[in-house]
């Protein structure tokens, strides 16, 4: 039987990039797993920490007896390394339909990426970048704190309660949640967090510009 599809309405949409916009997966599997085998730690154990976090968070994670500024040194590495690796960063399907969608509306990008690395893989995946842009630079506290998706709503001038995140990662719904805003997972790492509504890809969200200032999502 067909999915019933969900409706949603909201003030402002709070976009993640990695996983949500962009499929970079390729690109972190590999650097994150260069540096697993740098610290003698198992791959696939770190990746099940990575996604959604800034990373030196990650790292304090894996790593929770390491002075944190190594943890931060080694980031600006692995920043500069994830940056200068484009090769396979793709849009997630119907990322550029739905970004042209949201023309006019509040919305915003919020990511643990910082600007460099956000812009080059937006760029790389053929995705315009939204003029409002939380990035590793606009917080004091990685994912899952909430702090980036509050900073944004606030920029924005809209209730957090009226904001509707869209998230992949574990980190990224904690911190959505934690804003007290609803969230969308995309694909399948979200399903296992339990969103409010869930979609493989955004080729399943269709978005709906109401007369006095608010979204509706056509979900499924």
């Amino acid at each position: 039987m067909p999915m019933t599809a969900t409706v949603l309405t909201a003030r402002a949409l709070l976009l993640d990039m990695d996983g949500t916009l962009v499929n970079s997966d390729a690109v972190v599997e590999r650097c994150w797993r260069r540096w697993a085998e740098r610290h003698g730690l198992n791959g696939d154990e770190v990746m099940k920490v990575v996604h959604g976090r800034q990373g030196h968070a990650s790292m304090a994670v894996l790593l929770p007896d390491r002075p944190m500024e190594q943890n931060h040194a080694d980031n600006a590495r692995m920043l500069a390394e994830e940056t200068a690796d484009l090769d396979g960063v793709i849009e997630v399907p119907g990322a550029a339909a739905f970004l042209a969608s949201l023309d006019g509306l509040p919305h915003a990008l919020v990511t643990s990426a910082d600007v460099a690395l956000s812009t080059a893989r937006m760029t790389a995946a053929g995705l315009r970048l939204p003029e409002l842009r939380i990035t590793a630079e606009s917080v004091g506290a990685s994912k899952p704190d909430p702090e980036g998706f509050l900073k944004a709503a606030a920029e924005l001038g809209v209730d957090p309660g009226d904001c509707i995140v869209f998230e992949d990662s574990g980190a990224g719904i904690a911190a959505g949640r934690a804003a007290g805003m609803r969230v969308v997972g995309v694909g399948p790492r979200a399903g296992l967090h339990h969103p409010d509504a869930l979609v493989g890809d955004l080729t399943e969200v269709r978005v709906e510009a109401l007369p006095e200032g608010t979204v509706r999502l056509h979900i499924g």
